[in-house]
Parts: structure tokens; sequence; C-alpha cells
């Protein structure tokens, strides 16, 4: 019988293994400059949540819009302007990222991000309610990417949205979907979990969406799920 400290020690072996992995990939594949350092510590002196994407997240985001020629990105949840900042580095010089925040504390950290980053003449930040709105945007879709990361009890709601703002072609990421395996429990315990799980449902239910979803970050407990809309 394996001893339980034998397998404390593997664990944490394992555990230390993927933050070196994480570690490397970081600064061989998405190595953070200043304006994004900048972001992070303007987040933390604000008291913000440190709940921002990961640079290798970042980075993928700002692979997928390019990949799909993004020229119009929607962003529900802006921050500190940490992705939004990945995101609009893909855009051409007259492409557009309008990006949603309901704190007006939040949207101020995020417009000083975009101003240093040199981005602020191809971002339009809106403050309010993201599902209100969004209702006020069908008149400037469709939307080549839609990155969504915000409360995660509106992510259903949020999901319809995505998918009337799009065209086909299209490419919808949502951050987490996993909660540290939460948003597979039957019933999800809590509502960022539940927000989660029924986004996950919607998406797999929904045949104009071909999807995947997978560990990213928290050292996989965490993760994104990526849509193309069909037509």
């Amino acid at each position: 019988m394996t001893h339980p400290q034998a397998n404390l020690t593997q664990l944490q072996t394992e555990a230390a293994q993927r933050s070196l992995i994480e570690r490397e990939l970081t600064a061989r594949f998405a190595p953070e400059d200043e304006v994004l350092r900048d972001a992070q510590a303007r987040a933390s002196a604000a008291g913000m949540p440190a709940i921002q994407i990961s640079p290798v997240q970042g980075k993928l985001l700002q692979v997928l819009a390019t990949a799909c020629g993004a020229r119009k990105i929607l962003e529900i949840g802006a921050l500190a302007g940490y992705s939004g900042t990945w995101l609009a580095r893909a855009l051409p010089p007259e492409g557009r990222l309008i990006t949603l925040e309901v704190s007006a504390k939040h949207a101020g950290v995020a417009r000083e991000t975009y101003a240093q980053a040199g981005l602020a003449d191809r971002v339009d930040l809106r403050l309010g309610p993201a599902l209100e709105t969004l209702a006020g945007l069908t008149g400037e879709a469709p939307f080549d990417l839609i990155f969504i990361d915000a409360d995660k009890g509106n992510y259903p709601g949020y999901l319809d949205w995505a998918v009337k703002l799009s065209r086909p072609g299209s490419i919808i990421v949502a951050d987490n979907v996993i909660r540290s395996g939460r948003a597979f429990q039957s019933p999800p315990p809590d509502e960022s979990a539940e927000g989660a799980a029924a986004y996950n449902a919607k998406l797999l239910a929904n045949p104009r969406l071909l999807s995947v979803a997978f560990p990213m970050d928290d050292g996989g407990l965490d993760g994104f799920a990526i849509s193309v809309v069909l037509p």
C-alpha cells in the first residue's frame, strides 16, 4: 500500500513541474512587455481582484483574432484592460475593440492601460450592465471575435447575444468554464459554477456552434471554451 506521505510528495512534485512548464511557456511564447506588466500593477494598486487572464491566454486570444482577420472585436468584461490590450494589438489600425464594463472604477483603470499601450484610438469602452449594453450593439454587428470574461451568472445570456452579434466564421471565447470541476457537478454547488455549466450546456446544444473546452489556467483547474459560428 502506498504511504500517504509518498502520495503527497508526488502531488507536490507534479505541481512544481506544472508551474515550471507554465513559466517556460510564458517566457517563450507570451512574454509580457512593460504595458502588460503595468496593467497588472495598476489593477493591484487599485485594489482590483487578481482575476485577469494569464499571458498565454492573452497570446491565444491574439492568435485567434489574427487568424480570423478580426477587424471588429467585442469583449464582455474589461477589468483593467489586460485582455483588451492583447486583443486590440491584433487589430489593424482601422480596427475596433468594443469592451463592456459595469464598474466605473475598473473602466478608469482600463482606459489608462489602453492609453499607455497607444490603443485608445481603436478601443471603445462602454460603461454599464453588459446585458443592457449588448442590446444596443445590433447596428454595429457582426463582430469577428467575441470574448466573454465577466460575471458567470449571466454567461448564458451573454452567449445568446454573442451568437446574435456574430456571423458565420466568428469566434466566441469564454473564460472560466471549468470552475475547478464544479461546473460538471450536478447540481453545480454555487452561482459561478451554475452559470458556467449553463453556458457549456448551451454551447453543446447549439447546432450553429462548433465548440471545444480545455484547461488553461489556475493549474488546469479552469480554462477556455472556444466556439466557431457555423453557417
